[in-house]
């Protein structure tokens, strides 16, 4: 060996070079040769990869060292710097993956080596797939022309950059981000284009669906909307009382908040039936008008058949006459009520003052002559006993020769049922004012929970979504008014309409024989854009909705759905949602919903916050 100038000896006694010679001679070699290596992108995530023969349009497969797995979790947004200079913004839409380098996951070699206790498993490395939301220019997304180049280095984003770009901002705070706990997801509350375009919130029994409803009463509430949540189990007769459920508390206390009741709740219940919540502090009974229902949604919702519904509009033109003769209505010498009666639109709503005791007393008397039983009969309404009115009545009806008794009986029927159930036209019972459900900040349930008959349950919805467009028809013209007088004012406040069980109201199966029903809520839903009234459909069985329905819904917050078929028929209507989240449906934790809003950049898997209000647990 050739001996150097160095003050080390390099041979110990026995002729070995020192350990620590050698590797001060590889270093000082090494420093002469290059200068140490660094990694050209130190703080990239990971690489782009290949693409391969089973590659797609729009996703890139993205490889990540070890160490960098966690930084990638799914939904997570990422920025691509193509090695052409071009920037890419995308979302991990499937993966993590970890992956072993070097050999197959499915190797014989590791499959032997994992199943004996992983003693010697390989270094391994994660991979994602990336859909590509575009390519950024002058700041600007723009749909991408090309893909990013193989080995461009990835960055996540961060949260606040996270937030603007998925614009997750708004003053109705839903959830969180799964996968991001640290992104809120919030819905605009002064935005056109969102809440008063409709919403749908979809899912299996247990999914989380009454806590989503609850959460979005008390957060619409907070942000000052008039909420009215036409309640046909109950469930939400309590939500003026904190929550006292331990697991309720506990995910409060993990997303740093505290029970507590909604404030400003008003629990509103049909007269002569009882309520879930009979100690509630704000407690209001309320009557039917029989004249409020129009008679073609009435026709429907009782399930009348073609030769029932033909005798139904003949009592009820007969009731129209016999109130003109009695003086009912319109009044003698009215100018208004008679312009008022000319302008009745029965499409819309009944004709004035006409009672469901008087019209009832008319068919009983129609079924009497067609039995030829005419002096049996006897009416029950007070306008008719004297023996004038009821001569007069069995005038009427005689001259229109009624046939068919038993399709006059079975319409006596279905009306006397409606009766026996006290609650149209109850003297101890006052009209719904539907002015007072358009208070700002103000909530009212409407408790349907003992209506004792679907129909009546529907015919109070019905008529509430009616006067609610009404009175808010009425708001906005009186607002617009003293706009031009006076100039810009305070704007009647936002309102939001939940129906839950909202098949039982309007059901595909009768969506053909619902023709009238169905365009009074069209119309509902397309005026109410203009107004401010959004209409929030909530249902565990979206299959039993008809089509029509979801081409009103603009946004949806879908729960745990089991059946193929309904995911099927909802993939085809609900557009956006990437397949890994629709693959995802099914098995969804409770709480757990895929929300979809028109504000926000592409649907998000959400934790739905817990409800800090009390629900009534429904067995």
């Amino acid at each position: 060996m050739i001996e150097d100038a160095s003050p080390l000896p390099l041979h110990e006694s026995d002729g070995t070079t020192p350990a620590p010679v050698v590797a001060a001679q590889v270093r000082a070699e090494l420093a002469r040769a290059a200068p140490a290596w660094q990694p050209e992108f130190p703080d990239a995530i990971g690489f782009t990869m290949f693409d391969s023969p089973s590659s797609e349009d729009g996703t890139v497969t993205v490889l990540l060292p070890q160490e960098a797995i966690e930084r990638a979790p799914s939904q997570a947004l990422v920025r691509i710097r193509s090695r052409d200079g071009r920037s890419y913004l995308g979302a991990v839409v499937a993966g993590p993956f970890a992956e072993p380098d070097g050999m197959r996951a499915d190797s014989p070699l590791l499959i032997m080596t994992v199943t004996q206790g992983g003693i010697f498993t390989p270094p391994h490395h994660g991979r994602v797939q990336v859909e590509l939301l575009g390519e950024e220019q002058d700041g600007v997304l723009v749909p991408p022309r090309l893909r990013p180049l193989p080995q461009s280095p990835v960055w996540t984003l961060s949260a606040a950059e996270s937030a603007r770009v998925l614009r997750l901002g708004g003053e109705i705070q839903l959830g969180t981000v799964v996968g991001q706990e640290q992104l809120t997801v919030g819905v605009p509350a002064l935005r056109k284009d969102v809440l008063p375009r409709h919403l749908a919130i979809l899912g299996t029994t247990g999914g989380g669906k009454s806590t989503t409803v609850a959460r979005l009463v008390a957060e619409a509430q907070r942000a000052g909307f008039a909420v009215i949540l036409l309640d046909v189990e109950g469930e939400y007769t309590f939500l003026h009382e904190p929550t006292a459920d331990p697991r309720m508390c506990r995910a409060l206390a993990q997303r740093g908040l505290a029970p507590t009741g909604v404030p400003n709740v008003t629990l509103y219940h049909l007269v002569n039936r009882d309520t879930a919540n009979p100690d509630h502090p704000q407690r209001c009974a309320f009557a039917l008008q029989f004249a409020r229902l129009s008679p073609y949604a009435t026709v429907e919702l009782l399930e009348l058949t073609e030769p029932q519904s033909q005798r139904f509009f003949q009592a009820y033109d007969l009731g129209k006459q016999l109130l003109r003769e009695f003086g009912i209505f319109p009044a003698p010498n009215d100018p208004r009520q008679e312009q008022l009666a000319l302008e009745v639109d029965e499409f819309e709503r009944g004709y004035p003052r006409l009672e469901l005791l008087f019209f009832t007393d008319l068919v009983g008397a129609c079924l009497a002559v067609a039995n030829k039983l005419d002096e049996s009969w006897r009416p029950r309404h007070p306008r008719l006993k004297p023996e004038n009115a009821r001569k007069r009545v069995l005038e009427l009806v005689q001259a229109l020769k009624p046939s068919h008794p038993n399709s006059w009986g079975a319409l006596l029927g279905r009306l006397n049922l409606l009766h026996r159930l006290k609650a149209f036209d109850q003297p101890d019972g006052a009209p719904m004012s539907y002015k007072r459900l358009l208070r700002a900040g103000h909530v009212s349930v409407i408790d349907l929970s003992d209506t004792g008959s679907p129909v009546l349950s529907n015919l109070v919805i019905a008529d509430v979504l009616h006067g609610v467009q009404e009175a808010r028809e009425e708001e906005y013209t009186a607002f617009e008014r003293q706009r031009r007088q006076d100039g810009p004012t305070g704007a009647p406040p936002p309102v939001l309409i939940i129906i839950e069980e909202a098949h039982e109201f309007l059901s595909r199966e009768r969506a053909a024989q619902m023709e009238v029903l169905f365009q009074q809520v069209t119309r509902i839903a397309r005026r109410g854009r203009k107004r401010w009234l959004g209409l929030v459909f909530v249902t565990q069985l979206p299959q039993h909705l008809p089509p029509q329905l979801f081409g009103l819904v603009n946004s949806y917050i879908l729960h745990k759905i089991t059946d193929p078929r309904v995911a099927d028929d909802l993939r085809r209507t609900v557009s956006g949602i990437d397949p890994a989240l629709w693959q995802r449906l099914p098995t969804l934790a409770p709480g757990q919903a895929i929300v979809a809003f028109p504000h926000l950049a592409r649907p998000l898997l959400a934790a739905i916050d817990p409800t800090p209000a009390q629900l009534r647990l429904i067995d």
